[in-house]
Parts: structure tokens; C-alpha cells; sequence
């Protein structure tokens, strides 16, 4: 289903003279959304002549959680346009909103087939960072915590643009695409031609200059920054210059920043990708690149004896692989430089990330003070920590997947103002979320002992990492919910409340981990993540709960969430 609506009034005739009465939408709040349908026994109208006052605005059909327009053939001034729309009658509706058990099908249906894509592709880097993580481990505890404390700082500096750059890039770009796309449909409709689909030939699309121009001025200052304060970070880290894990750990990193450029730039590819729809072309080269990496990883570091030097150059290698060959599949479809500078939208980009760049930034502070702690209890506590955190973000990710799929349905339904829809996705994402980190703490509290030998044969950090097991598999049903309500309010584009309650829980948890572990030793720093994420589900079903929040729907009626 789609909405359309004309803020015009009148009549508009059609074009061998015939006056025809057209149903408009006001622009009232309640309707802003609401679909066109036909009345009577109205034929297809092909061509109308409307006021040049009116404007027409499309309602997104894509389960994208971004803002689009649909195609349709559009002339810019709205003197004519074309509407080919189709409808499927066969169900019950009331203001455009389907009703039975058909739409609770189908609502299943889709979560399902969106999350299973999205599985596979945030599954495929975790995935190679658990096996980089197994191969440093066989070379002995130090290594393996000085790597970790590398990839910590590593991760926090390259992934501070991760979901900005996702989000706005996604967005920006899915937009320009419709606009060009309907520029297109309206001029081939005033020639008389056969409308196009999609975007036949490469465009030019200042989102998508814009998206890589920002990534590889953000990429260069990462690499310099990392390579140039390697040691500062370290010592922020609680690795001091007398550390046995200093100098493994500064050569990891500066190596790691020669990857940063590349990083960056293929973060904003993903998201540039996603706004042409496009989910499995960052999968096919996510796969390539991150399988090259496996197959480097014990050339360089045990036949090469490289040591964690290896591991580091093989990940570069990998990064590199995964961006040109994104850059090749992208140039196919758009002119990537920009005519001029002017063009670029710098300005917009930086305003709607915003706030998703103070919730990121949140986050990843969080994780920072936790990675810190962890390091200052040594580095057998070090490697344990960092076993247990690589295997409890891996299968978050599984939680993390369904909740982004659970944002497209949610923001497609949200854009329509079908209420009734967004309330079927919430109830029933929840309730997957629920049994399934029921099920991984299950799975991992059974198996946890045993996957963690594949990481350290060392017997102190497996000692260790069993008390670890209570951390990583009790807190899924929790850490699964956690994620959830963050799907859901971007579904929402809660952007704000996002922000904000996750700074508030985040210098909370960070406030509790900066002494719990004195007394508590790496048990407080496992204990202050559990808080962060219990605090994170806590605010999210808060804000559900909120009567006059953007939920507020689900505290009517149905009669008044249709009205």
C-alpha cells in the first residue's frame, strides 16, 4: 500500500475534457498518510490536469526504514502527472490499513525474510574477528591482550562513524535516487515514452559524493591519529610503556591504522548500497574480503612468523579488498566524483547524524572504560575478557540482525501512519526477541566452557573465562531486548530520546565500572556491561510505556489509531 496526498482543493479534469471529482487527503495529522482509493466505478486516470499550486508527496512502499519515494511518473510542477497504482482487494480495509490474519502472515513473513540477509552480513565480520582472535590466542596470553586492547581502540576510533554514516548515507541516497528517478518518469511521460525503470544508466548523485568524500576525509584522520598517539592510547588504555603488552600491542595497532582509510569508506558504501536497496552486494564483498583474511591469517602469522604483525596486515589486506571491490560494483551504477564542491551536501550530513553520533559515541565510551579496567587486571584477565566479549558480541549479533528488520517494518508502517501495523511489528519482535535470548543463554551456557578452549590453550585464562560464562550467556534474553528497542525507536525516529538515555546509561555503567572492579576485580567490569545493557532495556520500555511520547498509539483504541 502506498499514501498519497495533494495539498490542493478543487477538481481536477481530465484531458478529453470529462470533469472528474478526486478524493484529496487534507494535511491534518491524522491524514497526512492516508491512501488515495478509488471511489465508484472510476477508471484508471493516466492523465490530469491538476493546479499549479499542488504538490504531490509519495509514501515510502519499501520496507527501507529510510525516507523514499515511490516510483511513480511525476511531473515537477505538478501540472501532470501519472499515477499507477495497484491494489489488492482481495482483504478488508479500513483507511488503508489490511485487517485479519492474512497481514499477521505476512508481517511474519517479511521480519523473516529481511532478517536472514541481515544475519549474514553483520554475521560475516565477527565471525573473522573470532577466528583472528583464536589464531592470536595459540600464540600465548600476552599476545592475544595485546591485540585486544589494540582492536579496542582499533574498533572505538574507526567505528565512531559506523552508524551515522550508515543511517544518514542511506537515507540521502535513497532519496536522490526516487527524485532523479521520478525526474526521469515525468520527462519520458511528456515525450510520450515508455517510463523507465529504476535508474537505467549512471547518475549523478551528489548523497553518494558526498557520503565518500566524508569517509575518506574521516578515514585519513583516524589512520593519523591512531598511527601518530598509538602510545597515549595505549597508556589511556592502562598499557604502560613498562607493559610486557606495550610494544606488541603499538605495532598491532599501527599497522591496523593503515586499514583505517578503507574501514571508513566501506562503512559508507554499505550505507550507500542500502539506499539503492541493495543488501547483497556488501554481503557478496563482505564474503570476498573476510575469506581472503582467513586464508592470510596463518600464512602471515604462523608461516610467515609474523606474530600479531601478521594478524594486522592480513585484516589491511582484507579491508582493501572489501572497498575496491564495492568502488567497482557502485561505479557501474553512479558517477562517484562530484561536478563541483558546491554540490556536496557536508551540511545536511553532519545535522541528521547528530544525534546518532552522541548515542555511538556513548556506546563506544562505554565499551572503552570496560576494555580499560579489564586491561589493568593483567594479561591473563585481558584475554579472558576479550574471549568473553568477542563471543557475547558475535551472537548479539543474531538479536542485532532482527532488530534492524524490525526498524524497516516498523518505519514503513510509521510513514503510512498504519498504526495498527507498527503495533503488530512491536508485539511481535518482542516476543521473538524474548525467546531468543532465552535460547542463546541456553545454547551458551551448555557450550561456553568448550567454545572457549578453541580461543586460549593457556589454563589460567580458561580458568578465567568459565567465570565469564554467567555474564556472557545470563544476560542474552537481556542484551536481546536491548537491541530490539533500539530497532524499534529508530523505526520510530526516536532519534533523540536514543541519544540521550543512552548518555545517562552509559555514564552510569562506566561510573560503576571505573571502581566496582577494586574490590571486584574483572567480575565489576562484567557486572557494570550487564548494568548498561539492563539499564538500555529498561529505557526502551520506558519510552514504550510513554502515553505521550511517539508510542502513543498503542495506548488508544483502534478506532482512534485509525482515525
Amino acid at each position: 500500500m502506498s499514501g498519497w496526498e495533494m495539498e490542493s482543493t478543487g477538481s481536477a479534469r481530465l484531458v478529453g475534457g470529462n470533469q472528474v471529482s478526486l478524493p484529496l487527503t487534507t494535511t491534518t495529522p491524522h491524514h497526512r498518510f492516508a491512501k488515495v482509493k478509488r471511489q465508484g466505478n472510476f477508471q484508471p486516470i493516466n492523465d490530469v490536469s491538476a493546479p499549479q499550486s499542488c504538490s504531490l508527496h509519495a509514501n515510502p512502499h519499501s520496507v527501507s526504514p529510510f525516507v523514499t519515494r515511490r516510483k511513480s511518473q511525476i511531473n515537477p510542477d505538478c501540472g501532470v502527472f501519472k499515477l499507477e497504482e495497484e491494489e489488492d482487494d482481495s482483504l478488508p480495509e479500513v483507511n488503508g490499513v489490511h485487517s485479519g490474519n492474512s497481514r499477521h502472515v505476512d508481517v511474519k513473513r517479511e521480519l523473516v525474510m529481511l532478517s536472514l540477509p541481515a544475519i549474514v552480513g553483520q554475521a560475516i565480520d565477527p565471525l573473522t574477528l573470532l577466528m583472528e582472535t583464536a589464531y592470536i590466542g595459540r600464540l600465548g596470553s600476552v599476545e592475544l591482550g595485546s591485540a585486544a586492547v589494540s582492536m579496542s581502540i582499533f574498533n572505538t576510533i574507526s567505528k565512531l562513524f559506523n552508524i551515522p554514516l550508515l543511517s544518514v548515507s542511506t537515507s540521502f541516497v535513497a532519496e536522490d535516487i526516487a527524485k532523479v528517478a521520478a525526474q526521469d518518469l515525468a520527462e519520458e511521460d511528456m515525450h510520450g515514452d515508455r517510463p523507465s525503470q529504476g535508474l537505467p544508466e549512471r547518475k549523478q548523485l551528489s548523497s553518494v559524493s558526498t557520503a565518500l568524500v566524508l569517509a575518506i576525509g574521516i578515514g585519513i584522520f583516524e589512520a593519523l591519529a591512531l598511527s601518530l598517539l598509538s602510545g597515549p592510547f595505549l597508556r589511556l588504555m592502562g598499557v604502560q610503556s613498562t607493559s610486557e603488552m606495550f610494544i606488541p600491542a603499538r605495532q598491532f595497532l599501527v599497522l591496523r591504522a593503515l586499514g583505517a582509510p578503507a574501514y571508513v569508506v566501506s562503512l559508507a558504501l554499505q550505507g550507500i548500497f542500502r539506499g539503492f536497496k541493495d543488501t547483497k552486494t556488501p554481503v557478496y564483498c563482505l564474503g570476498i574480503g573476510n575469506l581472503l583474511a582467513v586464508f592470510l591469517f596463518p600464512l602471515f602469522i604462523y608461516q610467515f612468523r609474523m606474530g600479531v604483525a601478521g594478524a594486522a596486515i592480513s585484516s589491511v589486506i582484507s579491508q582493501y579488498t572489501v572497498t575496491i571491490v564495492m568502488i567497482m560494483f557502485l561505479n557501474k551504477r553512479v558517477i562517484l566524483l562530484p561536478p563541483k564542491m558546491g554540490s556536496l551536501k557536508f551540511g545536511d550530513y553532519l545535522k541528521s547524524g547528530g544525534f546518532v553520533l552522541g548515542r555511538t559515541l556513548s556506546v563506544l565510551m562505554t565499551m572503552t572504560v570496560a576494555t580499560s579496567m579489564a586491561a589493568r587486571q593483567g594479561a591473563f584477565a585481558m584475554a579472558a575478557h576479550q574471549i568473553c566479549m568477542q563471543v557475547w558480541l558475535a551472537v548479539s549479533m543474531l538479536t542485532d540482525a532482527l532488530a534492524s528488520s524490525g526498524q524497516a517494518l516498523i518505519a514503513s508502517s510509521a510513514s503510512k501512519r498504519d498504526f495498527e501495523g507498527v503495533k503488530e511489528v512491536t508485539t511481535f519482535v518482542l516476543k521473538i526477541g524474548v525467546v531468543t535470548g532465552i535460547a542463546l543463554a541456553i545454547v551458551l551456557g551448555i557450550s561456553f566452557s568448550s567454545v572457549a578452549g578453541l580461543f586460549s590453550k593457556d589454563p589460567e585464562v580458561l580458568r578465567i573465562v568459565r567465570k565469564g560464562v554467567l555474564f556472557v550467556a545470563a544476560t542474552q534474553p537481556i542484551t536481546a531486548l536491548a537491541f530490539i528497542f533500539d530497532g524499534l525507536h529508530y523505526g520510530m525516529s526516536d532519534f533523540p530520546y536514543a541519544a540521550w538515555s543512552m548518555m545517562v546509561v552509559g555514564g552510569i555503567s562506566s561510573a560503576f565500572m571505573l571502581y566496582a572492579p577494586a574490590g571486584m576485580g574483572l567480575s565489576g567490569v562484567w557486572v557494570g556491561l550487564s548494568m548498561f545493557m539492563g539499564f538500555r532495556m529498561v529505557a526502551g520500555f520506558g519510552r514504550l510505556m510513554w502515553k505521550k511520547g511517539p508510542w502513543w498509539f498503542m495506548h488508544t483504541t483502534s478506532q482512534k489509531r485509525l482515525a
